[in-house]
């Protein structure tokens, strides 16, 4: 990611706009986007400031991945969600998502039921019919 602009630059072109120049011309002037011009402004027309935001991440929140492997043992079928509020943390889901992909665990789940005795509902010898759709052979 670039740099936010300097301070310096900041201040300039708010000068430049208090002195009564149009939005597009002090784009122009100082070889900035005119959309960037318009949101200084209004940063400062709205909250006081001229600094730029911060970036990132506002704190690093680590998860306990072996609580988490713990929870997750406990209660295989625990949303996010729940997850997060038996760790006692605050940070966003995807954060737990990559600690528990990371653990090796993922969300696809076996069939706890038996597979059909019956066999496969479609067999392999099905054909198209004339209309184009699928028609199954008789099964001996």
């Amino acid at each position: 990611m670039a740099a936010p602009y300097s301070q310096d630059l900041r201040e300039r072109v708010l000068a430049a706009g208090d002195r009564g120049m149009r939005t597009i011309q002090i784009a122009r002037i100082f070889g900035v986007c005119p959309a960037w011009v318009r949101r200084v402004k209004q940063r400062r027309r709205e909250h006081g400031e001229i600094t730029p935001r911060q970036r990132g991440h506002p704190g690093i929140c680590k998860v306990d991945r072996a609580r988490l492997a713990e929870l997750v043992r406990e209660d295989p079928d625990a949303t996010l969600m729940e997850l997060r509020e038996r760790l006692g943390v605050a940070c966003g889901l995807s954060t737990i998502c990559v600690a528990l992909k990371k653990l090796g665990f993922s969300f696809k789940k076996r069939s706890s039921t038996p597979p059909s005795r019956r066999g496969r509902m479609l067999s392999s010898a099905a054909r198209i019919g004339a209309r184009g759709r699928r028609t199954s052979m008789p099964v001996a």
